[in-house]
């Protein structure tokens, strides 16, 4: 039987290796609710909730800043009849000053029982296509001084991979959502760059506090070569498998409030508030975050309450 503790230690490993080039670079999108946004980083987790499972997802950064990021996502994965594969769809579109990107993705799992415990191991890859256009008369790039103005689109395709080690009450994920290092928008140069690989660890917990009452906190370390490591640190409270309050924290950045209700067995609806800690709290109201998430049930089947 292979050993659990054995391959937490591989992986933390792994990304401990990849991570340690740290300077500045575009980053991917972040959010708030990444605990709810898994597939986004991480391909394993394809067809893990069980059921056929839609969510959507808009992020408006820094309100009140011109250019700031804007993000929406929508993820739709399920598994196959045999439970062991799982396949997505990933859809990403990322406004930020001049550049827009958006990202096609189609994710693939493989699920494998580690234990008489139900705990899993999922072997995940995803590709598809990374899609830039820049668009330098937006705000102050149509000044004719500026030396970026040429309009550019971009089409490049994208490779991924991750693993996800799990059961009911734990999981563990490391990741990197595309080994292709393709033209990306630099927004501390305002130029186009070679985008350099992103490499993702999460990590979250479920403890029983009462019967109506669960705890969860969470974890998501994101590192690229050229950039500071970005590190989200969260705390969720579940009352009566129905209401989620939460605080967060980002690591030189951020603190967020989170909140979010069950309002059935198939829709759950989810907001987050980032206040700005940085300087830069000066010049913004904070950024928002809102989540849908429907599933699907299958026919004579319960879905029981998940909270990851």
């Amino acid at each position: 039987m292979i050993q659990k503790s054995s391959i937490l230690k591989v992986l933390l490993v792994v990304f401990t290796v990849f991570a340690v080039d740290i300077s500045f670079a575009q980053q991917d999108p972040q959010y708030t609710q990444y605990m709810y946004n898994t597939m986004s980083v991480n391909p394993a987790y394809a067809g893990q909730r069980e059921v056929l499972s839609v969510t959507g997802l808009y992020r408006t950064q820094w309100v009140g800043i011109d250019g700031a990021p804007k993000t929406q996502t929508l993820g739709i994965h399920a598994p196959l009849r045999n439970e062991k594969i799982g396949l997505g769809l990933s859809i990403v579109n990322d406004a930020l000053g001049p550049a827009t990107e958006s990202y096609i993705d189609a994710n693939f799992s493989y699920t494998i029982r580690l234990d008489d415990a139900n705990t899993k191991l999922s072997f995940g890859v995803k590709g598809g296509v990374h899609l830039l256009d820049t668009d330098w008369s937006k705000g102050r790039f149509q000044n004719p001084d500026v030396v970026f103005n040429e309009n550019i689109s971009l089409l490049s395709p994208t490779i991924g991979a991750g693993l996800y080690l799990h059961n009911r009450k734990w999981y563990v994920g490391l990741s990197v959502p595309n080994f292709l290092t393709t033209d990306h928008y630099d927004d501390f140069q305002e130029s186009v760059a070679a985008e350099r690989l992103h490499y993702y660890l999460i990590a979250g917990y479920v403890f029983n506090l009462s019967e109506n009452t669960k705890f969860k906190p969470a974890a998501l370390v994101k590192g690229v070569s050229g950039a500071p490591i970005i590190a989200d640190v969260s705390a969720n409270f579940l009352f009566n498998d129905k209401f989620t309050l939460g605080l967060a924290w980002r690591w030189d950045d951020s603190v967020s409030g989170l909140a979010g209700f069950q309002v059935s067995d198939g829709l759950y609806i989810g907001y987050a508030y980032d206040a700005t800690t940085t300087n830069l709290n000066n010049y913004n109201s904070g950024s928002h975050e809102i989540m849908l998430r429907f599933e699907l049930q299958k026919l004579g089947r319960i879905l029981s309450p998940r909270f990851f």
